[in-house]
């Protein structure tokens, strides 16, 4: 992907993934869109879930893949300045222009929470997706598969997928 970075995707589709990359896609079909992952992490025995976290650290993206999902890409957390959603640069953004934006998106259900050494989260449960800021600026977005009410995880269709 780094030497095909203009032409790569960076618009987050909330619940379907970003550019290619769409949730569900196996832990092979990830590594031949971005290669290979420059560090893997598995989980602790203490985490609720077992998984493995992909870490792309020149791009700034990490995949993870639940065994629960059988290793599908379920979950992208990234640092990457590019990355936009609604066609706007979220790294861009200061916290309060992020709110504005997924409201105009009728996006109302937000959670705000000040977590450890001064960062906000700011969490849309529905949407999954959490944003974590420091002082004001975003350090990175962490965006998932939706799921439904019985919290069944909802892939993307392929037509979504490609859409």
């Amino acid at each position: 992907m780094e030497e095909n970075n203009e032409q790569f995707d960076h618009e987050i589709r909330l619940g379907q993934g970003i550019g290619e990359l769409v949730f569900g896609l196996s832990m092979d079909q990830v590594e031949d869109l971005m290669g290979e992952p420059e560090e893997i992490e598995e989980s602790d025995d203490e985490d609720e879930f077992e998984h493995k976290a992909w870490n792309y650290w020149d791009t700034g993206f990490s995949f993870y893949f639940d065994k629960e999902d059988d290793y599908r890409l379920s979950c992208i957390e990234t640092a990457n300045p590019n990355v936009t959603l609604w066609g706007k640069k979220l790294f861009e953004m200061e916290i309060q222009e992020v709110e504005d934006l997924f409201k105009q998106q009728g996006v109302q259900s937000v959670e705000k929470e000040k977590i450890e050494n001064n960062v906000t989260c700011l969490s849309y449960e529905k949407e999954m997706i959490d944003l974590y800021f420091e002082e004001g600026k975003l350090l990175a977005i962490n965006f998932g598969v939706h799921m439904d009410d019985n919290l069944e995880v909802l892939w993307p269709s392929d037509n979504q997928a490609t859409s």
